[in-house]
């Protein structure tokens, strides 16, 4: 693993030979063929696929399984049925929009939320899980999107369960009081509020 960073390393440096035209054109390319071979650098993306391969990854999290594309609010499903909507933060505030039910404002729209955070070069710095219920305590609402959103903030993160980097036993405060994954205890969310 050091030979390839060392050797992107030396690719990186020699991006700083390229004037601007040719960064531009090698861009295109590097775009161009991304796409026949079907990879997408779309941070959302990213993010729910790093976010669904650590949770096949770790025998502690559920299985989850991407969601049919289109699928409102959705991204994965896990096998026991709970739905999950997974927004990426890179270098953004907030997140993507999770769009009410027209009919019915406070709908529950999905089990799980997963706050997925970025470093710059893409890699998976933190997953935060929130339940619906935290979700409501924490989210905050766009006007011009007619939706909800939710602010990249300390309140937001320390509401939720982190899932990565997974927390050992001696940096939690009461272990054994812990709820499983996926439970969100009343004093989760009150000290959220």
């Amino acid at each position: 693993m050091k030979n390839d960073n060392k050797t992107l390393e030396r690719r990186s440096a020699n991006l700083d030979l390229l004037d601007d035209i040719q960064l531009l054109k090698l861009r295109v390319a590097v775009d161009t063929e991304a796409r026949r071979r079907g990879l997408n650098f779309n941070v959302g993306e990213v993010g729910e696929n790093l976010a669904i391969s650590l949770f096949k990854d770790r025998p502690d999290l559920p299985v989850l399984a991407p969601a049919p594309r289109g699928t409102k609010n959705i991204d994965a499903i896990s096998r026991e049925g709970n739905r999950y909507s997974i927004k990426t933060l890179q270098r953004a505030k907030k997140t993507g929009t999770v769009y009410p039910d027209p009919a019915d404002k406070d709908r529950r729209l999905f089990e799980f939320i997963l706050i997925v955070l970025l470093n710059d070069d893409l890699t998976l710095n933190r997953i935060v899980e929130l339940n619906w219920e935290q979700f409501c305590v924490v989210r905050s609402w766009d006007i011009r999107m007619n939706a909800w959103y939710i602010a990249r903030s300390k309140r937001a993160m320390d509401c939720g369960l982190q899932i990565y980097p997974k927390l050992s036993n001696s940096s939690l405060i009461a272990p054994e009081a812990s709820p499983p994954h996926g439970e969100a205890t009343t004093e989760i969310i009150s000290t959220a509020v």
